[in-house]
């Protein structure tokens, strides 16, 4: 493996998993905006072999509007975390009552050697505002933070702007489970209304002790460089974010350079880059 990025580096959000092409929006012909992905284990670590990338956490690829598609990929990721030492993986949940037992049965391998997260999002339907939740809603989720206490699991939410999965949906949701489970806000907002919402809100959590974590895949502009100079400049949250690239649904080099080129100290970049993933899952150096 040549590592051609001149700096120590892990993958703390990315997608393993074919995913077929869709009819998008009002599209005539299906689609895969992605262009490739990962089917298995060999083409991931061909990935980042080519990068240079020492380690990665793996999530199931999805995208399209069907809610068994993103659970079926489950598999691929136990397969791949139970192979290679640099993998380590999230399973996929939902806290839809329709997908109930198809989460029940995902949160039994949630105690397995390698899974260190669990993967959700509300573009799929549903809301993060527990405020609005059912009995039935309501209990699923609870399922799946219990699952994340007792085996240590960091929970991923996927964030952008609009919509269900609006940041300002998620506060309520961080301020009732915050303290109990890590949480991981994917996208840190997702966009700019997202951003200017977050970064101090972020960093107020905490302070408080939320066990709060983001990376900056989709961040806009200015959101990672002012997320990353408030880190500095107010001493805390130094520790709670993490280099990720969200391939195949970014872009690797865009989301380097993101953190390359942040007007931060070189000891809060090796942070975000590598030391923060080793921290955080327990990884050894």
């Amino acid at each position: 493996m040549v590592n051609r990025l001149g700096a120590d580096v892990v993958d703390a959000h990315s997608h393993i998993g074919a995913m077929e092409a869709w009819k998008f929006y009002d599209l005539k012909e299906p689609v895969k905006p992605t262009v490739y992905d990962f089917p298995d284990r060999r083409a991931y670590l061909g990935h980042i072999d080519r990068l240079g990338v020492q380690r990665a956490l793996i999530l199931p690829n999805y995208g399209i509007p069907v809610q068994e598609q993103p659970f079926s990929l489950n598999d691929v990721v136990l397969d791949a975390v139970s192979s290679s030492d640099r993998l380590i993986g999230g399973l996929w949940v939902s806290f839809l009552p329709q997908n109930k037992d198809l989460t029940l049965k995902a949160l039994e391998n949630a105690g397995e050697p390698g899974i260190v997260a669990l993967k959700t999002t509300f573009l799929l339907g549903g809301n993060p505002n527990p405020n609005e939740w059912d009995e039935q809603t309501q209990e699923v989720a609870e399922a799946c933070f219990a699952a994340a206490e007792q085996h240590d699991l960091v929970f991923h939410f996927h964030t952008s702007p609009g919509g269900s999965s609006d940041i300002s949906n998620f506060i309520p949701l961080v301020e009732r489970y915050g303290m109990r489970a890590k949480i991981y806000l994917v996208h840190f907002g997702g966009g700019v209304s997202g951003h200017i919402r977050l970064v101090p809100r972020f960093l107020d959590w905490v302070e408080q002790g939320y066990r709060v974590y983001t990376d900056t895949t989709w961040s806009i502009g200015f959101g990672a460089r002012w997320l990353l100079t408030e880190i500095e400049k107010r001493g805390v949250g130094h520790d709670r974010v993490l280099f990720a690239s969200d391939e195949p649904w970014s872009d690797f080099e865009s989301e380097y350079a993101k953190i390359a080129a942040a007007p931060v100290s070189e000891e809060l970049r090796k942070r975000i880059l590598y030391q923060n993933f080793l921290e955080l899952y327990g990884q050894e150096g």
